[in-house]
């Protein structure tokens, strides 16, 4: 059981691990910006928010003024930039199987390894470089729990 699981983990990493040209996978995250241009906190929560785009708020629930109806499939939000390195948050947001192969959180930067992708969606990722620095720089503002 041990070898299977072992196997499965390695197969599932490795289409983000073989990518190329594209982030690089070390450390358990992605040290270098997606983008030369920073993300925008503000583009950040609006891409959260926004429900035509895979919102984070259906699994998630974080601290977001005027949302009443959050997920809980996922952790809270709240305090992440405490826990997770910006590397790491980086990685879970362009393909969070690298970590977890078993997760439900779709990879929002990857496009290798998905099924039953609606054809107009083939090959296109659900966000691009900026939108993940962008998330990921309001994500960076979620330091308290």
């Amino acid at each position: 059981m041990g070898r299977v699981l072992a196997l499965l983990l390695a197969l599932a990493a490795a289409p983000v691990l073989a990518q190329a040209p594209g982030p690089v996978v070390q450390d358990g995250g992605i040290a270098a910006p997606l983008t030369l241009v920073p993300g925008d906190p503000a583009r950040g929560l609006a891409l959260v928010r926004d429900m035509t785009r895979a919102s984070c708020l259906i699994c998630h629930s974080a601290p977001v003024a005027g949302e009443a109806d959050m997920g809980d499939i996922g952790p809270d939000l709240a305090g992440v930039a405490g826990r997770l390195t910006l590397p790491q948050m980086r990685l879970r947001l362009v393909d969070a199987r690298a970590v977890n192969p078993l997760t439900v959180m779709p990879p929002y930067h990857a496009t290798d390894g998905l099924h039953r992708v609606a054809p107009d969606r083939q090959g296109q990722p659900i966000y691009s470089a900026q939108e993940v620095e962008d998330v990921l720089a309001w994500l960076a503002t979620l330091t308290v729990p």
